[in-house]
């Protein structure tokens, strides 16, 4: 039935419009019962926003009340936690390319080991921030609009930049 529900959800329902288009909320729960049937863990009252592509979700798990953002695009094991926001065209990647050697083009050199990125709960991704394979984002934080994150940070962090730095710990 999974590839039966990844069908239908990736030719019709991720193009079903969002809030404010009136009749958003059904749209939203049709997303919902499909996705639920197609990722590897999924939480309760999660919301999946239009146009958001996680490949086949066999490695994705998602937590209560977390949403998935508008044009998100997820790849490899991404383990979200609870209460999470994300704004518009978050990429959150687990996976690569090598690039070791520079006798062979990059394209052949064939992908990179998985490391998988976690997000904690109640988090709030900006728009088009990026998460590099191997993240870990603590509880509470908040990950600036445009942030590269590069590597993992702490509970209560406040992060931005490219590369991403701390800018000040909410507590």
């Amino acid at each position: 039935m999974k590839p039966i529900f990844l069908f239908i959800y990736y030719s019709i329902a991720q193009h079903l419009p969002m809030q404010p288009f009136p009749g958003y909320a059904f749209f939203y729960r049709v997303r919902r019962f499909l996705v639920k049937r197609i990722i590897k863990k999924c939480g309760e009252k999660i919301i999946i926003k239009d146009h958001c592509y996680f490949g086949n979700g066999a490695r994705l798990t998602v937590g209560d009340r977390t949403q998935l953002g508008q044009n998100a695009q997820l790849g490899g094991e991404i383990i979200l936690g609870n209460d999470i926001l994300m704004g518009p065209d978050i990429v959150i990647m687990a996976t690569s390319h090598n690039f070791d050697r520079i006798d062979i083009p990059i394209n052949q050199q064939g992908a990179d080991k998985e490391k998988p990125v976690i997000i904690g709960n109640d988090v709030w991704l900006g728009t088009r921030s990026v998460i590099m394979p191997g993240v870990k984002i603590g509880n509470h934080c908040i990950v600036a609009s445009g942030a590269v994150v590069t590597k993992s940070f702490e509970d209560y962090s406040i992060i931005g930049g490219v590369p991403a730095k701390l800018i000040k710990m909410r507590k």
